[in-house]
Order: C-alpha cells, then structure tokens, then sequence
C-alpha cells in the first residue's frame, strides 16, 4: 500500500499576503480616489448649474445645456479643440519622431553619446514654468535672441513671436517640443537597450541595411514602449496648460486658446461656473480617450489574427 506523501500547501505567508496586498491597494485606492472618483463626478456636474458657493442644495440640474453653450454659443470652444488637435498632431508627427531619432543615434554608442544624451534630456529635468521663463527670453521682442538674429519683418517691425495669434501658437509648441523629444528618447532608449542583439545580427545576416533592420525587426518589438509613448503623448498634448500660462502672464492670449486653459477660467476663474468647467473636462477626456482606444483596438485585433 503506497503511502502519498503530504503536500503543501503553495502560497504565499500570511505576512507577504498583507504587504501584497497593500502595495496592490494603496495605489489602487489613490486612483480610485484622485482620478476616477474626480472623473465620475465632473461628468455628474456637467449636467448641473452651479457657482461653486453654498452646498448641494445649490445645484440645479441642466442638462446638456452646457454642452450646447460650449458647440454654439462660446466663442473660444472650437479654437481651443482645434489648437488641442494640433498640439497632439505635432507631439506625433514631429516630437516623438525627433525623439525615436535622438534614441537610434544614441544607441550606436557613438563618441560622446553620454552628454548628448544629457543635454538633450536635460529639458525634462527643467519645470515647464521654467522652460516658459526660458523661450520667453529667447522670443523676446526687443532682446531675444531670435529677433537678434533675423532682425525685423518685412514692415521693419520687430517680430512678436507671442503675441502675433497668428504665430505663438506655433512658437509655444516649439517649446513643448523641446520637452517633449528629451522625454520620448529616455523612454525609446529603455527600450532599444532591453532587445535582443542577435535579432540585429540576425538582421545584418540575412542582408538588411540600417533602414531595414530597424523598421522591419527592431521597430515591431518595440511594440510596448509605443503604446506607452502613446498614452503619454496623447496625455501631455491634451493636458497642456502651464506653458500657455505662463507665456500669456494670466489671461490667454488670442491664438492660445486650450481646453485646459478654459476649464481652469471656468471653475477656479472671477466668473465661477462650475458645471460649465466640468462640462469642459469631460469633452477633454473623451479627445484623450479616443486615439488611445483606436489604437489599442488595432493593436489587440493585429495581434489575435492568426
């Protein structure tokens, strides 16, 4: 007759099971309370009127009466969606590029390339406010240093890079994307350094150039780092707010407008209409929502295809 050896039971400890179990609902708790509960909560406030004094019994349902000012009535709605779409086409087209492009440079260990990469991240390492301080001076109309190079226009003016509507758009998102480029080539180098060479020898073997082996073999690995420069790109496009202020000393300036701009002057500002605002942040969130949701739809469905 055998004899069956006892097992035991698998497990982790009861004491690992309540540090788990912490280090897993703290943070999970934190967002809970600072980000979705906040979320859920403007979403509510967006169908209300209210001035942000006295209790609940002061807010008054609205429906979708603020949404409706915001399409048709607010003369800033539409050129701050339309200046969030650009600040996002430009973060995707030009500053992650740029970015990826310091990153594969780097990465063949050329002569020098620690300070390179120093300098080149050392924006991040910078407040936004301070990088504000900064491309102010540069844009200066009197002093700056590109007015100093170019000289005037062509009217013998000297040319206010600010505050033309007709250019600080342009000249606030070349400062964002100074920032912007240093950031996704930390996050692009973490990820060239974590593939495996013998796919680039393998590349080399089969006969592809630079070119090839970087789109073709190296490019798709890189799959989980793209989806988080994604999300962070789509994240610091729509939520730029502190380059703006700063450049416009307090109220936006024409050409200028952002949601974040709008919903800040809407809760926090003289005129205090909180349901407005909130209303404001919900169409925010669902621009954020959308890129990311198409593009994570389209990844998961490439990679359930047999």
């Amino acid at each position: 007759m055998a004899v069956q050896s006892p097992r035991r039971a698998r497990g982790l400890p009861p004491r690992d099971r309540l540090l788990v179990a912490l280090m897993l609902g703290i943070p999970l708790l934190a967002v809970l309370t600072f980000v979705w509960l906040p979320a859920l909560l403007s979403m509510v406030l967006s169908f209300t009127r209210w001035n942000g004094i006295g209790g609940p019994d002061q807010i008054t349902p609205y429906g979708v009466e603020n949404y409706r000012i915001a399409a048709t009535v607010d003369p800033q709605f539409w050129p701050a969606v339309q200046h969030n779409i650009v600040w996002l086409l430009v973060f995707v087209c030009f500053a992650t590029p740029l970015g990826m492009l310091f990153a594969v440079i780097i990465d063949r260990n050329i002569q020098g390339s620690r300070i390179y990469q120093s300098a080149l991240f050392l924006p991040v390492m910078l407040s936004l406010a301070l990088i504000g301080i900064i491309w102010e001076l540069i844009y200066s109309p009197n002093y700056g240093l590109i007015n100093t190079i170019i000289g005037r226009n062509r009217d013998n003016n000297l040319v206010n890079w600010l505050g033309d509507p007709d250019l600080n758009l342009w000249a606030v998102l070349v400062e964002a994307s100074w920032r912007q480029a240093g950031y996704v080539m930390i996050l692009y180098l973490a990820g060239l350094k974590a593939v495996d060479p013998s796919l680039r020898e393998a590349a080399l073997i089969d006969g592809s150039n630079a070119w090839q082996t970087f789109f073709r073999v190296i490019f798709p690995v890189l799959k989980p780092i793209n989806v988080v420069i994604l999300v962070v790109t789509v994240i610091e496009s729509l939520r730029a707010y502190d380059l703006v202020y700063v450049n416009s000393h307090g109220p936006v300036l024409p050409g200028l407008e952002l949601l974040s701009i709008l919903i800040t002057q809407n809760i926090l500002g003289e005129q205090t209409r909180i349901g407005y605002g909130s209303a404001l942040g919900v169409v925010l969130l669902l621009l954020s929502l959308i890129p990311i949701s198409v593009f994570l739809y389209q990844t998961f469905r490439r990679e359930e295809r047999p």
